[in-house]
Protein backbone atom coordinates (compact mmCIF):
# COMPACT_ATOMS: atom_id res chain seq x y z
CA UNK A 1 0.00 0.00 0.00
CA UNK A 2 1.29 3.40 -0.58
CA UNK A 3 1.33 6.37 1.54
CA UNK A 4 -1.26 7.86 -0.34
CA UNK A 5 -3.47 4.84 -0.62
CA UNK A 6 -2.89 4.93 3.48
CA UNK A 7 -4.43 8.08 3.69
CA UNK A 8 -6.97 7.39 1.87
CA UNK A 9 -7.84 4.97 3.88
CA UNK A 10 -7.09 6.64 7.02
CA UNK A 11 -10.54 7.40 8.81
CA UNK A 12 -8.60 10.37 10.73
CA UNK A 13 -8.14 12.40 7.27
CA UNK A 14 -12.03 11.58 6.22
CA UNK A 15 -13.34 14.97 7.28
CA UNK A 16 -16.54 16.32 6.59
CA UNK A 17 -16.17 20.09 7.99
CA UNK A 18 -17.75 19.52 11.03
CA UNK A 19 -20.35 17.35 10.52
CA UNK A 20 -19.41 13.62 12.24
CA UNK A 21 -18.27 10.99 9.47
CA UNK A 22 -20.95 8.73 11.03
CA UNK A 23 -23.68 11.20 9.69
CA UNK A 24 -22.39 12.37 6.65
CA UNK A 25 -19.26 11.00 5.63
CA UNK A 26 -18.10 7.49 4.17
CA UNK A 27 -17.05 4.95 6.95
CA UNK A 28 -13.15 3.56 6.05
CA UNK A 29 -14.88 0.60 4.97
CA UNK A 30 -18.24 1.52 3.46
CA UNK A 31 -18.60 3.18 -0.22
CA UNK A 32 -18.14 6.99 -0.85
CA UNK A 33 -21.22 9.17 -0.01
CA UNK A 34 -22.78 11.52 -2.81
CA UNK A 35 -22.43 15.19 -2.21
CA UNK A 36 -25.51 16.47 -3.68
CA UNK A 37 -26.46 20.01 -2.31
CA UNK A 38 -24.30 22.45 -0.74
CA UNK A 39 -24.34 22.69 2.97
CA UNK A 40 -26.24 26.34 2.73
CA UNK A 41 -27.65 25.29 -0.26
CA UNK A 42 -27.40 26.80 -3.60
CA UNK A 43 -26.21 30.60 -2.78
CA UNK A 44 -27.20 33.60 -5.39
CA UNK A 45 -25.19 35.01 -7.76
CA UNK A 46 -23.52 37.94 -7.54
CA UNK A 47 -23.85 40.14 -9.92
CA UNK A 48 -24.21 44.01 -8.65
CA UNK A 49 -21.90 46.41 -6.52
CA UNK A 50 -24.17 46.05 -3.63
CA UNK A 51 -23.74 42.57 -3.59
CA UNK A 52 -20.07 42.41 -4.13
CA UNK A 53 -19.86 44.57 -1.42
CA UNK A 54 -21.49 42.55 0.98
CA UNK A 55 -19.44 38.92 0.04
CA UNK A 56 -16.59 41.66 0.41
CA UNK A 57 -17.38 42.43 4.01
CA UNK A 58 -18.46 38.85 4.85
CA UNK A 59 -15.19 37.17 3.17
CA UNK A 60 -13.04 39.50 5.07
CA UNK A 61 -14.67 39.02 8.44
CA UNK A 62 -14.44 35.08 7.75
CA UNK A 63 -11.73 32.95 9.10
CA UNK A 64 -8.87 30.40 8.14
CA UNK A 65 -8.04 29.89 4.64
CA UNK A 66 -10.56 30.91 1.97
CA UNK A 67 -11.52 28.15 -1.23
CA UNK A 68 -11.11 29.53 -4.71
CA UNK A 69 -12.40 28.12 -7.94
CA UNK A 70 -13.25 29.88 -11.51
CA UNK A 71 -14.98 28.31 -14.33
CA UNK A 72 -14.07 29.81 -17.88
CA UNK A 73 -15.91 28.98 -21.84
CA UNK A 74 -12.73 26.96 -23.02
CA UNK A 75 -13.89 25.87 -26.55
CA UNK A 76 -17.08 28.07 -26.75
CA UNK A 77 -15.39 31.74 -26.58
CA UNK A 78 -12.43 33.57 -27.18
CA UNK A 79 -9.60 33.67 -24.77
CA UNK A 80 -9.68 32.24 -21.05
CA UNK A 81 -11.67 34.49 -19.16
CA UNK A 82 -13.97 34.06 -16.12
CA UNK A 83 -17.78 33.41 -16.46
CA UNK A 84 -17.65 32.43 -12.77
CA UNK A 85 -15.87 32.61 -9.28
CA UNK A 86 -16.38 30.45 -6.43
CA UNK A 87 -16.05 31.39 -3.04
CA UNK A 88 -16.11 29.62 0.39
CA UNK A 89 -14.63 30.60 3.64
CA UNK A 90 -15.12 29.49 7.36
CA UNK A 91 -17.35 31.79 9.00
CA UNK A 92 -18.77 33.26 5.23
CA UNK A 93 -20.04 30.46 3.69
CA UNK A 94 -20.22 29.81 -0.28
CA UNK A 95 -20.37 33.11 -2.72
CA UNK A 96 -20.96 32.70 -6.61
CA UNK A 97 -19.86 36.16 -8.41
CA UNK A 98 -20.64 36.94 -11.98
CA UNK A 99 -17.14 38.72 -13.44
CA UNK A 100 -19.49 39.37 -16.44
CA UNK A 101 -21.22 41.43 -14.66
CA UNK A 102 -18.50 42.98 -11.39
CA UNK A 103 -15.53 42.83 -13.53
CA UNK A 104 -13.45 44.35 -11.28
CA UNK A 105 -12.83 42.05 -8.23
CA UNK A 106 -9.81 43.75 -7.08
CA UNK A 107 -11.52 44.93 -3.85
CA UNK A 108 -12.30 41.35 -3.10
CA UNK A 109 -8.71 40.19 -3.70
CA UNK A 110 -7.40 43.09 -1.53
CA UNK A 111 -9.92 41.97 1.11
CA UNK A 112 -8.13 38.39 0.88
CA UNK A 113 -4.71 39.82 0.86
CA UNK A 114 -2.39 37.85 3.31
CA UNK A 115 -5.22 34.76 3.53
CA UNK A 116 -4.18 31.84 2.20
CA UNK A 117 -5.95 30.98 -1.21
CA UNK A 118 -6.97 27.23 -1.90
CA UNK A 119 -6.82 26.25 -5.25
CA UNK A 120 -7.03 22.95 -7.30
CA UNK A 121 -4.65 22.99 -10.43
CA UNK A 122 -3.65 26.86 -8.84
CA UNK A 123 -1.48 27.58 -12.44
CA UNK A 124 -4.99 26.95 -14.77
CA UNK A 125 -7.05 29.64 -12.67
CA UNK A 126 -4.77 32.08 -11.36
CA UNK A 127 -4.43 33.88 -15.51
CA UNK A 128 -8.29 34.64 -15.52
CA UNK A 129 -8.50 35.77 -11.66
CA UNK A 130 -5.54 38.10 -12.48
CA UNK A 131 -7.42 39.53 -15.25
CA UNK A 132 -10.53 40.53 -12.68
CA UNK A 133 -7.99 41.77 -10.03
CA UNK A 134 -7.52 38.99 -7.47
CA UNK A 135 -4.04 37.69 -7.06
CA UNK A 136 -3.32 35.46 -3.79
CA UNK A 137 -0.22 36.27 -1.47
CA UNK A 138 -0.11 33.23 -0.22
CA UNK A 139 -1.97 29.52 -1.73
CA UNK A 140 -2.29 26.10 -1.24
CA UNK A 141 -2.80 24.12 -4.14
CA UNK A 142 -4.43 20.55 -3.72
CA UNK A 143 -3.34 18.89 -7.03
CA UNK A 144 0.29 19.54 -6.70
CA UNK A 145 0.03 18.68 -3.31
CA UNK A 146 -1.46 15.31 -4.42
CA UNK A 147 1.01 15.13 -6.68
CA UNK A 148 3.76 15.67 -4.14
CA UNK A 149 1.93 13.20 -1.76
CA UNK A 150 1.88 10.07 -4.40
CA UNK A 151 -1.65 10.03 -4.96
CA UNK A 152 -2.23 8.50 -8.54
CA UNK A 153 -5.21 10.22 -9.25
CA UNK A 154 -5.36 13.51 -8.71
CA UNK A 155 -8.22 14.94 -10.33
CA UNK A 156 -10.88 16.98 -7.58
CA UNK A 157 -13.19 14.16 -7.69
CA UNK A 158 -10.73 11.79 -7.28
CA UNK A 159 -8.89 13.78 -4.48
CA UNK A 160 -11.96 14.23 -2.83
CA UNK A 161 -13.50 10.69 -3.18
CA UNK A 162 -10.10 9.23 -2.53
CA UNK A 163 -9.04 11.22 0.97
CA UNK A 164 -12.35 13.04 2.30
CA UNK A 165 -14.90 9.91 1.13
CA UNK A 166 -17.19 12.16 -0.83
CA UNK A 167 -18.42 11.85 -4.67
CA UNK A 168 -19.30 15.41 -6.36
CA UNK A 169 -21.33 15.47 -9.10
CA UNK A 170 -19.31 15.41 -12.70
CA UNK A 171 -20.98 16.27 -15.58
CA UNK A 172 -20.70 20.31 -16.05
CA UNK A 173 -17.34 21.14 -16.52
CA UNK A 174 -16.58 21.23 -20.00
CA UNK A 175 -20.52 23.52 -20.66
CA UNK A 176 -20.55 26.59 -21.54
CA UNK A 177 -20.48 29.18 -18.81
CA UNK A 178 -20.50 32.40 -20.85
CA UNK A 179 -24.51 31.19 -20.41
CA UNK A 180 -26.79 33.41 -18.94
CA UNK A 181 -28.83 33.02 -17.01
CA UNK A 182 -26.64 30.10 -15.34
CA UNK A 183 -28.89 26.45 -14.59
CA UNK A 184 -29.30 25.63 -11.50
CA UNK A 185 -27.52 22.45 -12.22
CA UNK A 186 -24.51 24.31 -13.12
CA UNK A 187 -24.63 26.67 -9.65
CA UNK A 188 -25.00 23.70 -7.47
CA UNK A 189 -21.90 21.82 -9.34
CA UNK A 190 -19.99 24.82 -9.01
CA UNK A 191 -20.60 25.94 -5.57
CA UNK A 192 -19.70 22.09 -4.72
CA UNK A 193 -16.33 22.46 -6.36
CA UNK A 194 -15.11 24.84 -3.38
CA UNK A 195 -17.49 23.07 -0.40
CA UNK A 196 -14.60 20.41 0.78
CA UNK A 197 -11.58 22.22 -0.74
CA UNK A 198 -10.63 23.86 2.77
CA UNK A 199 -11.18 19.95 3.77
CA UNK A 200 -9.41 18.73 1.49
CA UNK A 201 -6.57 21.11 2.01
CA UNK A 202 -6.12 19.98 5.85
CA UNK A 203 -6.27 16.92 4.67
CA UNK A 204 -3.25 16.79 2.60
CA UNK A 205 -1.01 18.98 5.05
CA UNK A 206 -1.54 16.77 7.56
CA UNK A 207 -0.22 13.67 4.76
CA UNK A 208 2.90 15.83 3.21
CA UNK A 209 3.97 16.75 6.77
CA UNK A 210 3.80 12.65 7.58
CA UNK A 211 5.81 12.31 4.40
CA UNK A 212 7.89 15.08 5.42
CA UNK A 213 7.16 16.59 2.58
CA UNK A 214 5.13 19.62 3.56
CA UNK A 215 8.13 22.28 3.47
CA UNK A 216 8.62 20.92 -0.13
CA UNK A 217 4.86 21.57 -0.80
CA UNK A 218 5.46 25.51 0.52
CA UNK A 219 8.00 26.04 -1.56
CA UNK A 220 6.29 25.09 -4.68
CA UNK A 221 3.25 26.86 -3.40
CA UNK A 222 5.14 30.19 -2.39
CA UNK A 223 6.75 29.79 -6.06
CA UNK A 224 3.67 29.64 -7.59
CA UNK A 225 2.33 32.78 -6.00
CA UNK A 226 5.43 34.78 -6.63
CA UNK A 227 5.55 33.93 -10.28
CA UNK A 228 5.16 36.75 -13.09
CA UNK A 229 2.30 36.57 -15.47
CA UNK A 230 3.46 34.61 -18.64
CA UNK A 231 5.02 36.48 -21.35
CA UNK A 232 2.69 36.18 -24.41
CA UNK A 233 3.84 33.46 -26.61
CA UNK A 234 5.99 33.99 -29.26
CA UNK A 235 4.47 32.92 -33.04
CA UNK A 236 1.28 30.98 -31.64
CA UNK A 237 0.50 29.93 -34.75
CA UNK A 238 3.09 27.94 -34.96
CA UNK A 239 1.14 25.66 -32.38
CA UNK A 240 -1.39 24.78 -35.16
CA UNK A 241 -2.18 21.15 -34.69
CA UNK A 242 -0.88 18.50 -37.25
CA UNK A 243 2.28 21.48 -38.07
CA UNK A 244 4.44 18.86 -38.69
CA UNK A 245 2.82 17.71 -42.17
CA UNK A 246 3.63 21.06 -43.36
CA UNK A 247 7.69 21.76 -44.08
CA UNK A 248 8.29 24.17 -47.25
CA UNK A 249 8.07 27.83 -45.99
CA UNK A 250 5.51 29.11 -48.49
CA UNK A 251 3.26 26.72 -46.71
CA UNK A 252 4.19 27.73 -42.97
CA UNK A 253 3.30 31.54 -44.84
CA UNK A 254 -0.31 30.21 -45.18
CA UNK A 255 -0.74 28.44 -41.98
CA UNK A 256 0.15 31.81 -40.23
CA UNK A 257 -1.96 34.05 -42.91
CA UNK A 258 -5.15 32.01 -42.10
CA UNK A 259 -4.18 31.40 -38.70
CA UNK A 260 -3.63 34.81 -38.22
CA UNK A 261 -6.74 35.48 -39.93
CA UNK A 262 -8.98 33.05 -37.93
CA UNK A 263 -7.96 34.89 -34.82
CA UNK A 264 -9.14 38.33 -35.94
CA UNK A 265 -12.33 36.87 -36.18
CA UNK A 266 -12.64 34.79 -33.24
CA UNK A 267 -11.60 37.90 -31.50
CA UNK A 268 -13.97 40.20 -33.00
CA UNK A 269 -16.80 37.29 -32.56
CA UNK A 270 -16.18 36.43 -28.87
CA UNK A 271 -15.83 33.07 -30.24
CA UNK A 272 -13.58 30.04 -29.40
CA UNK A 273 -11.15 29.97 -32.86
CA UNK A 274 -11.98 26.30 -33.54
CA UNK A 275 -15.69 27.29 -33.99
CA UNK A 276 -14.10 29.93 -36.82
CA UNK A 277 -11.82 27.33 -39.06
CA UNK A 278 -10.28 24.31 -37.40
CA UNK A 279 -6.78 23.51 -37.57
CA UNK A 280 -7.37 20.70 -39.96
CA UNK A 281 -8.91 22.85 -42.20
CA UNK A 282 -5.99 24.97 -41.67
CA UNK A 283 -3.70 22.34 -42.59
CA UNK A 284 -5.14 21.52 -45.15
CA UNK A 285 -5.15 24.82 -47.08
CA UNK A 286 -1.56 25.03 -46.63
CA UNK A 287 -0.47 21.95 -47.98
CA UNK A 288 -2.91 22.07 -50.65
CA UNK A 289 -2.32 25.70 -51.87
CA UNK A 290 -6.10 26.25 -53.36
CA UNK A 291 -5.56 28.47 -56.49
CA UNK A 292 -9.63 29.50 -56.64
CA UNK A 293 -12.83 29.07 -54.28
CA UNK A 294 -13.69 26.10 -55.87
CA UNK A 295 -10.57 24.05 -54.96
CA UNK A 296 -11.08 25.16 -51.67
CA UNK A 297 -14.36 24.38 -51.25
CA UNK A 298 -13.17 20.99 -52.15
CA UNK A 299 -11.02 20.53 -48.80
CA UNK A 300 -11.63 19.17 -45.21
CA UNK A 301 -13.43 21.55 -43.35
CA UNK A 302 -14.37 23.94 -46.48
CA UNK A 303 -17.34 22.46 -47.62
CA UNK A 304 -21.22 23.15 -47.75
CA UNK A 305 -21.12 25.06 -44.54
CA UNK A 306 -18.88 27.64 -45.55
CA UNK A 307 -20.67 30.59 -47.66
CA UNK A 308 -19.22 32.23 -50.79
CA UNK A 309 -18.17 35.25 -48.78
CA UNK A 310 -16.24 33.19 -45.73
CA UNK A 311 -14.53 31.13 -48.87
CA UNK A 312 -13.19 34.11 -50.15
CA UNK A 313 -12.22 35.27 -46.78
CA UNK A 314 -10.13 32.50 -46.36
CA UNK A 315 -8.90 32.16 -50.19
CA UNK A 316 -7.92 36.44 -49.71
CA UNK A 317 -5.50 35.31 -46.70
CA UNK A 318 -3.97 32.29 -48.80
CA UNK A 319 -3.43 34.68 -51.69
CA UNK A 320 -1.45 37.08 -48.95
CA UNK A 321 0.88 34.20 -48.41
CA UNK A 322 1.48 33.13 -51.81
CA UNK A 323 2.14 36.61 -52.52
CA UNK A 324 4.75 37.33 -49.69
CA UNK A 325 8.17 37.91 -50.80
CA UNK A 326 10.75 35.02 -50.06
CA UNK A 327 12.38 36.99 -47.56
CA UNK A 328 8.87 37.47 -45.49
CA UNK A 329 8.27 33.90 -45.88
CA UNK A 330 8.80 32.05 -41.99
CA UNK A 331 11.72 29.82 -41.26
CA UNK A 332 11.24 26.36 -40.66
CA UNK A 333 11.25 25.29 -36.71
CA UNK A 334 11.54 28.11 -34.13
CA UNK A 335 14.83 29.72 -33.05
CA UNK A 336 16.22 27.05 -30.33
CA UNK A 337 16.94 29.22 -27.10
CA UNK A 338 18.36 25.79 -25.11
CA UNK A 339 19.66 22.69 -25.81
CA UNK A 340 18.72 20.77 -29.01
CA UNK A 341 16.11 18.21 -29.08
CA UNK A 342 17.16 15.27 -27.04
CA UNK A 343 17.19 12.94 -29.95
CA UNK A 344 19.84 15.32 -31.83
CA UNK A 345 22.23 14.44 -28.99
CA UNK A 346 23.88 11.59 -29.83
CA UNK A 347 24.79 13.13 -33.30
CA UNK A 348 25.86 16.56 -31.74
CA UNK A 349 27.27 15.35 -28.75
CA UNK A 350 27.27 11.73 -27.55
CA UNK A 351 29.07 12.82 -24.43
CA UNK A 352 26.08 15.23 -23.53
CA UNK A 353 23.76 11.97 -24.38
CA UNK A 354 25.74 9.90 -22.29
CA UNK A 355 24.99 12.24 -19.47
CA UNK A 356 21.26 12.88 -20.22
CA UNK A 357 20.54 9.14 -20.31
CA UNK A 358 22.33 8.69 -16.92
CA UNK A 359 20.92 11.89 -15.39
CA UNK A 360 17.53 10.29 -16.18
CA UNK A 361 17.63 7.05 -14.75
CA UNK A 362 18.90 8.44 -11.60
CA UNK A 363 16.01 11.29 -11.45
CA UNK A 364 13.46 8.30 -12.13
CA UNK A 365 14.82 6.13 -9.43
CA UNK A 366 14.88 9.14 -6.92
CA UNK A 367 11.57 10.26 -8.07
CA UNK A 368 9.83 6.63 -7.75
CA UNK A 369 11.40 6.32 -3.94
CA UNK A 370 10.05 9.49 -3.26
CA UNK A 371 7.00 8.78 -4.69
CA UNK A 372 5.98 11.49 -6.85
CA UNK A 373 6.14 12.27 -10.56
CA UNK A 374 9.47 12.97 -11.96
CA UNK A 375 8.67 16.94 -13.42
CA UNK A 376 7.43 17.55 -9.83
CA UNK A 377 10.47 16.34 -8.80
CA UNK A 378 13.02 18.00 -11.05
CA UNK A 379 11.94 19.84 -14.37
CA UNK A 380 13.00 17.98 -17.65
CA UNK A 381 14.27 20.98 -19.50
CA UNK A 382 16.50 21.67 -16.16
CA UNK A 383 17.75 18.26 -16.25
CA UNK A 384 18.54 18.88 -19.93
CA UNK A 385 20.21 22.05 -20.06
CA UNK A 386 22.68 21.13 -16.64
CA UNK A 387 23.60 17.89 -18.77
CA UNK A 388 24.27 20.03 -21.98
CA UNK A 389 26.20 22.37 -20.31
CA UNK A 390 27.22 21.15 -17.25
CA UNK A 391 29.81 23.13 -14.79
CA UNK A 392 33.00 23.47 -15.58
CA UNK A 393 34.39 21.00 -12.28
CA UNK A 394 31.17 18.83 -11.17
CA UNK A 395 30.76 18.84 -7.23
CA UNK A 396 27.82 19.38 -5.34
CA UNK A 397 28.30 23.24 -4.94
CA UNK A 398 28.56 23.90 -8.88
CA UNK A 399 25.35 21.08 -9.83
CA UNK A 400 23.55 23.17 -6.96
CA UNK A 401 24.21 26.78 -8.02
CA UNK A 402 23.37 25.72 -11.44
CA UNK A 403 19.83 24.07 -10.52
CA UNK A 404 18.97 27.05 -8.68
CA UNK A 405 20.13 29.37 -11.57
CA UNK A 406 17.36 27.93 -13.35
CA UNK A 407 14.85 27.86 -11.33
CA UNK A 408 14.80 24.73 -8.78
CA UNK A 409 12.99 25.13 -5.51
CA UNK A 410 15.67 24.68 -2.06
CA UNK A 411 14.10 21.62 -1.78
CA UNK A 412 14.57 20.44 -5.70
CA UNK A 413 18.22 21.50 -5.74
CA UNK A 414 18.96 19.20 -2.26
CA UNK A 415 17.00 16.07 -3.44
CA UNK A 416 18.96 16.15 -7.03
CA UNK A 417 22.08 17.61 -6.68
CA UNK A 418 23.48 13.94 -4.93
CA UNK A 419 21.76 12.48 -8.27
CA UNK A 420 23.21 14.83 -11.25
CA UNK A 421 26.92 15.13 -9.31
CA UNK A 422 27.31 11.05 -9.79
CA UNK A 423 25.65 11.23 -13.24
CA UNK A 424 27.65 13.96 -14.76
CA UNK A 425 30.98 12.28 -12.99
CA UNK A 426 30.56 8.90 -14.54
CA UNK A 427 29.31 9.98 -17.43
CA UNK A 428 31.91 12.24 -18.68
CA UNK A 429 31.47 15.47 -17.18
CA UNK A 430 34.41 17.41 -18.38
CA UNK A 431 33.11 17.16 -22.09
CA UNK A 432 31.31 20.33 -23.09
CA UNK A 433 28.61 20.78 -25.70
CA UNK A 434 29.82 20.24 -29.11
CA UNK A 435 33.25 18.37 -28.05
Amino acid sequence: MTDAQETAADSSVRTTGGTPPDDAGASVLGAPTPLLEPREGIPPVITDEAGLAEVIAAFAAGSGPVAVDAERASGYRYGQRAYLVQLRREGAGSALIDPVACPDLSSLGEALTGVEWVLHAATQDLPCLREIGMVPTRLFDTELAGRLAGFPRVGLGAMVEGVLGFVLEKGHSAVDWSTRPLPDPWLRYAALDVELLVDLRDALEKELDRQGKLDWALQEFGAIAAAPPAEPRKDPWRRTSGMHKVRRRRQLAVVRELWETRDRIAQRRDVSPGKVLSDAAIVEAALSLPVNVHALAALNGFGHRVGRRQLEQWLAAVDRAKALPEAQLPQPGQPVTGPPPPRAWADKDPAAAARLSAARAGVSALAEQLNMPQENLVSPDTVRRVCWEPPAAVDAGTVADALAGYGARPWQVEQVTPVLVASLSGAGAGAGAGA
